[in-house]
């Protein structure tokens, strides 16, 4: 089967026409930014990915991981592969220069990211821990904490992990009971066991910087008494060299569906006599400095989603046009690809659409957080902020459950063959079954949607998105040529608006029948928003002549025809299916 290649032609157009790297990169702190210098980027993070991260994936699922008398073993090749990764600097490309980084803005790196992943998950999983940990002591952590492991997380050198998750607990972060005591001289000992710690120990770095929430002995019940502390694998002498174990160790590790060459591990802490860990940030409020790498997480595993939709349709759009079986209902021909099959056609187009419409959402947000963070003016840079407070749950969650469907019909298209390991797209599909699980499920991401991004602020941000769709739908109705799209697209603005008010109304008075339609409501808004981006580009794709312009018009209308029309039964669902849920006797489960 053909190797993966990174989508630059894709990438490329998004960032230009829809995301405005142009505009981005004129911000203050990211003027390096230049289309030519961004182009070379991708071009090498494509090439490695491609050369050096995809011949991996198939051996790390293979082989997975294993423990022995306390180490895990990674992959064959996992460890040069992730040497090369640090030396290139790509562990750091969208943190500062202050720290050791490239400094590059999100734009630059979402795509970057979703590259990794499309090449090889597990492996990816890795250096998108680094990340969102630097994110979060950059923004909490003490002076000293940051002058001891922010540049060594930043180069890679070490590695980063964040522990949320216990046996009792799930994501219900409220029960967690790992303790922390306060020492004399202002450090903490934590005892207790995470379960489902990504990466939680290998020897793939020289030092493993865990992130971990616990209670401190005075702390109040419920999430207002979890605190933060940075625990490292070795302890950190004066000097900056590594010093004695830390008392935390893995005492198992996960055999999973998939992400197989990546360690999920259960960590406990405090056998010996106590971990030495460090407090992050004010006590009882580490939550929010969590969410902080939480958030950088979620975006992350957005983009997973994204990105192994597209290995798995490019392994497909080249098994369909390779294997040869049946007849040309057209022209009657037999013995042809099988890519001349309508429904064929029509999957394949399903999956591209379904990758193309999530990255373009995608990377306009992304878009969206380096205007929240350098944008001059206020005004600007507060409305962005709240874009991506409101659709990151979006991001998140329809970005995965779309992934998961491409996945799927991956196989479908491969017919037997997707059955059996050898084509590729079944570990594509294990892999893939994760992400709208971990990070928080959809359902969860769903009910933050509705209840903290929408009921709590009465839909305004919501309807101030609303009022930029429309704008892109007037644009629509004002071409000849796409004026059947932006008639579309008005009317399913309409219904997202109906939508909405319909949940206002029925607010926490009806709570129970309201988060019954999360889901349904989460897919609703996700589904206008790829309209809305999939206009935007055939407004683009109408001004330019070439074959690749005429693709995305001609994607453009296929996504309108045949995935937008979801909408109204979305919104149907959302508005009068939840009654049957809430109103369900236990007789009904037989």
């Amino acid at each position: 089967m053909s190797a993966y290649q990174a989508p630059l032609a894709d990438i490329g157009f998004i960032l230009e026409h829809l995301a405005g790297l142009d505009e981005i990169a004129g911000l203050p702190g990211c003027e390096e930014a230049s289309p030519d210098l961004v182009a070379a980027i991708h071009q090498e993070a494509g090439r490695f990915a491609a050369g050096v991260l995809a011949p991996l994936n198939p051996a790390g699922d293979r082989q997975g991981c294993r423990l022995e008398d306390g180490r895990v073993i990674a992959p064959a090749g996992w460890a040069d592969a992730y040497r090369q990764f640090a030396e290139g600097g790509w562990v750091g490309l969208s943190l500062p220069v202050e720290h050791g980084g490239q400094g590059m803005p999100k734009i630059v790196s979402a795509a970057v990211a979703e590259m990794w992943a499309s090449a090889n998950m597990a492996f990816a999983m890795l250096p998108q821990l680094n990340v969102g940990q630097a994110e979060a002591l950059m923004h909490a952590a003490s002076g000293e904490l940051k002058a001891i492991y922010l540049a060594k997380l930043v180069s890679g050198e070490w590695a980063g992990t964040m522990n949320l998750t216990e046996a009792q607990s799930g994501s219900d972060l409220s029960t967690i009971r790992t303790r922390a005591k306060p020492q004399k001289d202002g450090s903490h000992r934590l005892f207790g066991q995470k379960i489902f710690i990504s990466y939680g120990e290998h020897e793939l770095a020289r030092n493993i910087v865990h992130l971990v929430l616990a209670r401190l002995p005075d702390a109040p019940p419920g999430v207002k008494g979890i605190s933060l502390f940075l625990v490292p694998k070795f302890l950190v002498n004066a000097d900056g060299s590594l010093g004695a174990r830390n008392d935390v160790r893995c005492i198992a590790i996960e055999h999973k569906l998939g992400i197989r060459g990546s360690p999920t591990c259960t960590l406990s802490y405090g056998e010996a006599g106590g971990a030495v860990g460090y407090l992050v940030g004010e006590a009882n409020r580490g939550l929010e400095v969590m969410f902080v790498m939480m958030n950088e997480a979620r975006f992350g595993v957005g983009l997973q989603g994204i990105a192994l939709g597209e290995t798995a349709y490019q392994k497909s759009l080249a098994y369909a046009r390779e294997r040869v079986q049946g007849r040309d209902a057209v022209t009657g021909k037999s013995g042809v690809p099988i890519i001349c099959h309508a429904d064929v056609r029509r999957m394949l187009l399903t999956m591209r659409a379904k990758v193309m419409a999530p990255r373009m959402l995608a990377y306009v947000a992304a878009g969206w957080f380096d205007s929240a963070r350098h944008h001059p003016d206020p005004a600007v840079a507060d409305k962005h902020r709240r874009f991506i407070d409101l659709l990151m749950p979006v991001v998140k969650a329809w970005s995965t459950e779309l992934g998961n469907e491409v996945c799927d019909m991956a196989v479908q298209i491969h017919g037997g063959m997707g059955f059996v390991e050898e084509t590729g797209v079944s570990q594509h599909l294990r892999d893939a079954r994760i992400i709208t699980i971990y990070e928080g499920t959809t359902g969860i991401q769903a009910n933050d949607l509705i209840g903290r991004k929408i009921l709590r602020e009465g839909g305004e941000t919501l309807q101030r998105l609303i009022a930029e769709m429309r704008g892109v739908a007037d644009e629509l109705r004002d071409s000849a040529e796409l004026a059947a799209l932006g008639a579309s697209l008005a009317d399913d603005l309409a219904t997202l608006e109906a939508t909405l008010a319909w949940l206002l109304a029925a607010g926490r008075e009806r709570q129970a029948e309201v988060l019954a339609g999360a889901v349904p409501f989460l897919h609703l808004l996700g589904t206008v928003c790829g309209s809305w981006q999939m206009g935007r580009a055939a407004l683009v794709a109408a001004r330019g002549n070439s074959d690749y312009l005429s693709g995305i018009l001609g994607l453009a209308r296929f996504y309108f025809a045949q995935l937008a029309p979801q909408t109204a039964a979305l919104a149907r669902i959302v508005t009068e299916g939840g009654a049957a849920v809430v109103e369900s006797g236990e007789a009904i489960f037989g």
